[in-house]
């Protein structure tokens, strides 16, 4: 029987590779060969965000230097369209490209820029240069959604003046001193020896001894009218070593994590926190008696405050809770690497004309899920301070197939426990967290040379797993399959 078994992890391995275009599976390969071959990457960068409380003086030179940062940023973005207005109708070949406006070229126009209009003087030097690097970050980003087939993505657009500009302190042009953070500008001349020293102190316990901060940003939120800070820096990290341990996890909207590990074949799942449940129709009956109301009269904006209140503390409530578990996941198991699907919240959460009642409610429940995608983060970089690694790559067909004899159907979402021919009886989740470390077995069978390297892990998961956790699993059922597909994976 073990022979038997041993001959079908051939066709496992086919399987379980199948569902994956060839970009995907050139994509899983490249994550995998992290494991084998670990490359010395960038420092790990961690952002805390932190309260001010500006005076009214403080405040207002604020809104001086941001307002510079906006007419920067804005007139360069005006450059740009002039510039892509003239050009869009011609040919590659024919396009002005040595007066194409870019970071390098308009930033050397910032010093003249200076000398024509002095109160482009009264800000560091660093946060209109951040400005411009803003704008070709948002640029980059507009052409790449694009070339990535997203027809609804914008190109940037102008800063209003009613919004608080955003302002990077890059490096330099600022001072911490224990709990106290303190800027330099230029308000109102650089001779000027009694300006207003912008000095905050910064509310909690943070100490950055000893740690490379990066970059400070200062920005407003709109509709509280309150001041923060984003402070990134570099923390001290664990090197990663292979200890032979691997956990994969599943994540979803009604249980966030489904997770199985490769040396005991131990599974777990920890269901969502679905704050939205309680907060949603509470929140709708705000938003319906503001409403109702006299738009902007005392009584609407006394209902708008509630409203965003409510919106603030689902929002805490719920990256409190990622926060929480994604910590709890990366102490409590002995993997140092971590598998987790590669999955395009965007996509998923998009309606599409045509859909019916319930499917729109389930790209409802995932955009109200908490993003998936910021958990797959909180999990990456709290494993990386641990000398972790998390690895993602496509679950394309995972829920699908059955995790023991490969067998795939079309299961319906409302099918939470798969009962296959073979005697399987699972949960989907868990179904799917098994099929995704079994893929990665595959995949790190088929970065390897030796065959005997590339067949021991899946036969060792596949034995401790189902022989320990499956005992009505129909073996007899297995025999009488037709073994044609059952050849060697060629590397």
């Amino acid at each position: 029987m073990l022979a038997k078994e041993h001959r079908l992890t051939k066709k496992v391995f086919r399987t379980l590779i199948a569902d994956l275009p060839k970009n995907e599976l050139e994509k899983a390969l490249k994550q995998v060969q992290q494991v084998l071959k670990p490359t010395s990457k960038k420092p790990l960068q961690l952002t805390t965000k932190v309260k001010i409380k500006p005076t009214k003086e403080q405040e207002e030179i604020l809104w001086i230097l941001a307002e510079n940062c906006r007419l920067v940023y804005n007139f360069a973005l005006a450059e740009r369209k002039k510039w892509w207005e003239k050009s869009q109708r011609l040919p590659k070949k024919k396009k002005d490209k040595e007066n194409k406006p870019t970071y390098n070229k308009q930033s050397k126009q910032l010093p003249k820029l200076k000398e024509k209009y002095p109160r482009y003087q009264r800000n560091y030097s660093k946060t209109l240069q951040d400005a411009l690097r803003q704008l070709e970050a948002d640029y980059r980003s507009f052409y790449t959604l694009r070339n990535n087939g997203d027809k609804e993505a914008q190109p940037p657009g102008f800063k209003g003046k009613k919004y608080f500009t955003t302002m990077h302190y890059n490096q330099k042009g600022f001072k911490i001193e224990e709990n106290k953070i303190t800027f330099t500008h230029f308000y109102p001349t650089k001779e000027t020896k009694d300006k207003v020293n912008l000095s905050f102190e910064m509310q909690g316990k943070f100490d950055f001894k000893g740690m490379k901060v990066k970059q400070i940003t200062i920005y407003q939120i709109h509709k509280t009218k309150e001041f923060y800070l984003s402070i990134i820096y570099e923390p001290s990290t664990q090197e990663y070593q292979d200890n032979g341990i691997y956990q994969a996890i599943d994540l979803g909207v009604m249980n966030i994590v489904a997770a199985v590990n490769s040396h005991e074949g131990k599974t777990i799942i920890i269901k969502n926190k679905r704050v939205e449940k309680y907060w949603q129709p509470k929140i709708e009956e705000i938003q319906s008696k503001r409403d109702h109301c006299k738009k902007y009269s005392n009584k609407w904006h006394w209902f708008n405050d509630k409203m965003w209140k409510m919106i603030k503390k689902q929002a805490n409530q719920r990256k409190d809770f990622q926060h929480k578990v994604s910590k709890k996941i990366v102490e409590n198991t002995k993997a140092n690497t971590i598998i987790i699907g590669d999955l395009n919240v965007k996509v998923m959460s998009r309606s599409l004309k045509g859909d019916k009642k319930n499917v729109k409610s389930l790209h409802r429940n995932m955009q109200s899920s908490g993003s998936l995608g910021r958990f797959a983060r909180f999990l990456t970089y709290k494993a990386e301070k641990r000398g972790k690694i998390v690895i993602r790559f496509s679950e394309r067909g995972t829920s699908k197939s059955c995790c023991y004899c490969m067998n795939k159907e079309n299961r319906l979402l409302s099918e939470r426990t798969i009962s296959c021919d073979c005697g399987l009886v699972i949960k989907r989740d868990t179904n799917g967290a098994v099929n995704i470390l079994q893929r990665f077995f595959t995949l790190l069978a088929l970065s390897q040379k030796r065959l005997v390297v590339r067949q021991r892990l899946l036969k060792d998961f596949r034995e401790k797993f189902f022989r320990d956790t499956q005992p009505n699993v129909k073996r007899k059922f297995l025999q009488k399959r037709s073994w044609a597909d059952s050849q060697e994976i060629k590397s």
